[in-house]
């Protein structure tokens, strides 16, 4: 049974950090490519970070492009999501997801093994 573990969510500042994590298990994980994706309330779920199984891949969002940072220790079976100069329009409930088809990263179509989320809120 895969299972998808979110973590470090929380209340920040704008201008401020946070590293989230996605704790796998239940499958091999290295060989998945993985990606965050994020829903704020009234707002469809989007895309904001994909990575490759091997970690050398990734790929953004035009709106965090230069502020998150994916990465992956497959050792440790987790996904990162190192998020810089916050805004209060990342405020979002964030989502990591297996991607289980060889279409693009950032369609939800192409994910499974979604984790129960959680919470970004920015403050201005």
């Amino acid at each position: 049974q895969v299972q998808l573990v979110e973590s470090g969510g929380g209340l920040v500042q704008a201008g401020g950090s946070l590293r989230l994590s996605c704790a796998a298990s239940g499958r091999t994980f290295s060989s998945d490519a993985m990606g965050w994706f994020r829903q704020a309330p009234g707002k469809d779920r989007e895309f904001v970070a994909g990575i490759s199984g091997s970690g050398g891949i990734t790929f953004y969002a035009g709106s965090v492009k230069g502020r998150f940072t994916i990465s992956r220790d497959n050792t440790k079976n987790t996904v990162y999501l190192q998020m810089n100069s916050l805004k209060p329009e990342d405020t979002a409930v964030y989502y990591c997801a297996v991607k289980v088809s060889s279409g693009s990263y950032y369609y939800t179509l192409n994910y499974a093994y979604w984790g129960q989320g959680t919470q970004v809120t920015v403050s201005s």
